[in-house]
C-alpha cells in the first residue's frame, strides 16, 4: 500500500531535512540512507558479515526499509556503515545523534562502544564520538538494537509483534517498529556546547523564561536574544543551568489562528567558547480556570473549545516513520483544512520536525506518553524505565508552543500510581496541563483524581463528561465513524469501525451532527471543553479515518466539516453561563407548541405523555404532572426529574421512548435520566446527556427522544422546535 510520497523517497538520502528545529547549527551531516544490515539471535554478538541492506531510518518491518520482515523478541538487529568527517570540522567535537531507536540500542565507532546503552523507543540520544574517530580517514559505525515490543516491559504504545503484510483481524493494535526509526546524523560542536533550551513564555510580565542547558560549560554565561523578523526585541545574559528572563515587550501571542513564532539565538560566552545555536519560541499561556461557573482550559486567558482528532502517526509504507517531511506535515495540514484546532498524538511520540510543523501551522497538541502493554501490572523495573523515558520525552519537547497537555496513561493500559505520576509530571513541567488518565470511564481504568482535566471516552458519542469543581471536562475519544473505500483498504474487506456508515454522504451527515451536538449542547449545557474525534486516518484494519490509510482519499466534505468546526470554536468564545433550573423544588413542565400550551408532561403506567391539566383536574393527574428538579445524576451542570408521587423514579429515555423508571444506579441509567437544558424561544430545550442532539419531544401526546433530521416517525420535522421546547412552570401538586 503506497502513499503519494512513497516513490519520492530517495535511496541514498531519505528525510534530508535538519532534524532538530529548536536547536540548530549550520554544520551537520545526515547519515540516513543505505546501511548494511543483519539479524541475529537476541544474545548473539556482532555478526561477522552483514548479508542485507536497509534504508535508514525506516524500521525493518516497513516496506520503505527494503526489508519488510517480522522482528520478534528473539531477534537482535545490526546496522553498519562508514563515514568520513568533513575536513572543515577539524578542531571541533563530533556528536553522533539518533532521533529515536526502538528499544535497547548500543553503538560502536571503530570497534569501541560509544557511551552507555540507550534504553527507550521514543526519545533522542547522542554520543560525543570524538575520541573514537580515525581523524581524516574512514570511520565505521555499528549499531545493535533489541526490541521485545509487548513481550518486554517497556513503553510500546500500539505496537504489537505481528505479520508485516496486510492480514485480517479486528485490532486496534498495529505492526511493530523495531530499531532505528528516526534520522541519524553527525554534528560538529565546540567543546562547551548548548544541549537544550528550556523556554517558558510568561505573559504576565511579557518575558520568555529561558534555561540554557549545556555540556562542558559549568558556571559559564549564555546570551539569549529574541528577534522578530531580524529585529531584536530582547536580549539578556544569564548563567548556564539557571533560569533567566528575556523581555518580549508587547508580545504577539501564539494562537491556532495566528501561530506567530519568535526567532531565538543562544550563545555561550567567556571561557566556554562561542557555541551558538538557533531556535524559536511562541508566546502563549495555558491554564484551567472558572468561566461562567464551569472549569475550562483557557489559552492566553480565554476559553476556546479544543476540537481535534486522534492521530496514531502510522504510515502503510513507513510505519512509525513518515516517508517524507512533506508527508509528516500533510496530516497536520489536513487538521487545519478541516477546521480542527487541536490534535491528540496517541501513545506515540513523533520526531521533532512534527512538533515544528504543529508549532508553525498552529495546532494545539495533546501528547500521550506511550503506554506499556495493556492488561499487565508493570514490574518495578518497568515503572522506573517508563518514568525515566517520560521525563526524557518531556525534556525533548518542553519548549514547543503547540504542546499544551500531557496525557499520562490511557484506558488503564499498564496503569499504576496514577495520582503520583500526574503530580510528578505537573511538577516536572508546570507550564502545561496534565491528564492523569484518558478514558477514566473505560476498560477498568482508574482515575487518579488529580491533574487538570477529567477525560471520558464515548463511542460513538459525543455525550458529556461529568463536570467537576476543579478539573475541566474533556472527551479524550469519540466518533469512530467508518466506511471502507474500495481500492484503498489495507486488507480488502477487513476494515472495521465503531459505527459503519452506508455511504460517504451518511458519514458526512453523522460527523457534522456530532460536531453540531457538541456546539449546541455538550459545550454550553454539559460543560464540555474539548473533544478528540477518532480519527484522522484509517490505520491498518481500522476504517474509521477521515482519510484513507494511504492518504489518497479524503472521505469527508472538507468545507462542510471545516464550517462545523469553525462554528463550534466560534461559539465557544462567547459561551455564557448554563441554564439554571430550581434544584430541589417541584415544577411542572408545560408544552409551548402553539395550540397545545395547556398540556403538561406527565407519566401514566410508567410511560411519558402530555395531557391537559387545569384546576379542575384530578389530584392524581396533578401529581403525575409534577416533578422534583434534582442535580443531574450523570452531570452536575444538568438535571434529572424525579417523580412527585414515585420518589426514586426519574424521567428517562429507553429505546427512544421516554418513561418513568426506578433508579438502578447504573451508569447507563444515570445518563438516560440526565437532561441538559439549552435556552430556546419561550422556554428551554432538554437534550439527553448522552445524546446531545436528541431532545425530549412530545408528538401525538407521547414523549420521545427525537432528533431533527432523524429517520424515525417521532423525528417528524413538523413543529419540531416548538415540540422540543418546554416551559418550567409552577407545580400542580406542591
Amino acid at each position: 500500500m503506497t502513499t503519494p510520497w512513497t516513490d519520492q523517497v530517495p535511496v541514498d538520502n531519505p528525510l534530508p531535512e535538519y532534524p532538530r528545529p529548536q536547536l540548530t547549527r549550520p554544520d551537520w551531516a545526515n547519515l540516513n540512507g543505505i546501511w548494511d544490515f543483519a539479524v541475529t539471535s537476541r544474545d548473539a554478538g556482532q555478526p561477522s558479515s552483514f548479508g542485507e541492506q536497509i534504508r535508514v531510518p525506516f524500521a525493518p518491518e516497513s516496506a520503505l526499509s527494503g526489508i519488510q520482515r517480522k522482528i520478534t523478541e528473539n531477534d537482535k538487529l545490526w546496522y553498519k556503515r562508514t563515514f568520513t568527517v568533513p575536513s572543515g570540522w577539524s578542531g571541533r567535537r563530533v556528536q553522533l545523534n539518533f532521533g529515536a531507536s526502538d528499544w535497547e540500542t548500543t553503538v560502536w565507532v571503530n570497534g569501541q562502544q560509544a557511551g552507555a546503552v540507550h534504553r527507550g523507543g521514543y526519545d533522542s540520544f547522542s554520543y560525543d564520538i570524538t575520541p573514537l574517530l580515525n581523524g581524516g580517514t574512514t570511520n565505521t559505525i555499528v549499531v545493535s538494537a533489541y526490541d521485545a515490543t509487548q513481550t518486554g516491559g517497556q513503553a510500546v504504545g500500539k505496537q504489537r509483534i505481528q505479520d508485516v503484510t496486510p492480514h485480517a483481524g479486528r485490532s486496534i493494535f498495529y505492526t511493530a517498529t523495531s530499531g532505528i526509526w528516526q534520522t541519524v546524523w553527525l554534528e560538529p560542536t565546540a567543546a562547551a556546547r548548548v544541549t537544550r533550551l528550556d523556554m517558558v513564555p510568561n505573559l504576565q510580565d511579557n518575558t520568555l523564561r529561558v534555561t540554557v542547558r549545556a555540556a562542558g560549560a559549568d558556571g559559564a554565561s549564555a546570551r539569549v536574544t529574541v528577534s522578530n523578523g531580524g529585529t531584536q526585541v530582547g536580549s539578556v545574559t544569564g548563567t548556564v543551568g539557571q533560569q533567566f528572563s528575556v523581555p518580549v515587550p508587547n508580545a504577539r501571542l501564539w494562537t491556532p489562528e495566528d501561530p506567530f513564532l519568535y526567532d531565538v539565538t543562544a550563545e555561550l560566552s567567556g571561557s566556554a567558547g562561542a557555541d551558538r545555536v538557533g531556535s524559536y519560541a511562541g508566546m502563549r499561556s495555558i491554564a484551567v480556570q472558572n468561566v461562567n461557573g464551569v472549569q475550562r482550559p483557557v489559552l492566553n486567558g480565554s476559553f476556546v473549545f479544543q476540537s481535534g482528532t486522534l492521530d496514531q502517526g502510522y504510515w502503510p509504507d513507513g510505519l512509525h516513520t513518515a516517508p517524507t517531511d512533506a508527508a509528516l506535515r500533510y496530516d497536520l495540514q489536513k487538521h487545519k483544512d478541516l477546521g480542527f484546532n487541536m490534535v491528540r498524538k496517541h501513545i506515540k511520540v513523533e520526531p521533532q520536525r512534527w512538533f515544528y510543523w504543529a508549532d508553525r501551522l498552529g495546532l494545539l497538541v495533546w501528547q500521550d506518553m506511550p503506554a506499556m502493554d495493556s492488561g499487565k501490572s508493570p514490574s518495578g523495573a518497568a515503572r522506573t524505565q517508563w518514568e525515566s523515558e517520560y521525563r526524557a520525552v518531556i525534556d525533548e519537547h518542553r519548549s514547543s508552543p503547540s504542546l499544551v497537555l500531557w496525557v499520562n496513561q490511557n484506558e488503564g493500559w499498564g496503569q499504576y500510581d496514577q495520582a503520583r505520576i500526574a503530580d510528578m509530571v505537573k511538577s516536572y513541567d508546570p507550564s502545561r496541563l496534565v491528564d492523569n488518565m484518558s478514558g477514566v470511564n473505560c476498560c477498568g481504568s482508574q482515575d487518579g483524581g488529580n491533574g487538570d482535566v477529567v477525560d471520558n471516552h464515548n463511542y460513538v458519542g459525543p455525550g458529556n463528561t461529568p463536570t467537576e469543581q476543579v478539573r475541566a471536562s474533556v472527551l479524550g475519544e469519540y466518533g469512530g465513524l467508518g466506511i471502507r473505500v474500495t481500492g484503498h483498504e489495507w486488507y480488502p474487506g477487513g476494515g472495521f469501525s465503531y459505527e459503519d456508515q452506508p455511504s460517504l454522504s451518511a458519514l458526512n451527515d453523522r460527523l457534522v451532527g456530532l460536531l453540531d451536538g457538541i456546539r449546541e449542547n455538550s459545550m454550553p449545557a454539559g460543560g464540555l471543553s474539548a473533544a478528540v474525534y477518532t480519527q484522522i486516518t484509517d490505520v491498518e484494519n481500522e476504517a474509521n479515518g477521515l482519510l484513507t490509510y494511504d492518504r489518497q482519499i479524503l472521505k469527508v466534505d472538507e468545507p462542510r466539516v471545516r464550517a462545523a468546526n469553525q462554528a463550534l470554536i466560534t461559539a465557544s468564545r462567547t459561551v455564557g453561563p448554563t441554564v439554571k433550573l430550581p434544584v430541589e423544588q417541584y415544577v411542572s413542565i408545560r408544552v409551548t407548541t402553539p395550540g397545545h400550551t395547556d398540556r403538561y408532561l406527565r407519566h401514566q403506567d410508567g410511560l411519558g405523555f402530555t395531557e391537559v391539566v387545569n384546576s379542575g383536574s384530578t389530584g392524581l393527574l396533578k401529581e403525575d404532572a409534577t416533578w422534583k428538579v434534582k442535580p443531574g445524576l450523570a452531570n452536575r451542570l444538568c438535571y434529572s426529574f424525579e417523580s412527585r408521587n414515585y420518589p426514586g423514579e426519574y424521567l428517562r429515555h429507553r429505546e427512544f421512548r421516554v418513561r418513568r423508571d426506578a433508579n438502578d444506579n447504573s451508569t447507563l441509567y444515570k445518563e438516560d435520566a440526565t437532561w441538559c437544558p439549552v435556552q430556546g424561544s419561550g422556554g428551554v430545550r432538554l437534550s439527553a446527556s448522552g445524546f446531545p442532539r436528541q431532545y425530549l419531544r412530545h408528538i401525538n401526546a407521547e414523549l420521545w427522544l427525537a432528533q431533527q433530521g432523524g429517520t424515525h416517525t417521532w423525528d417528524n420535522p413538523a413543529s419540531f422546535v416548538p415540540d422540543t421546547t418546554w416551559a418550567i412552570s409552577a407545580p400542580w401538586a406542591p
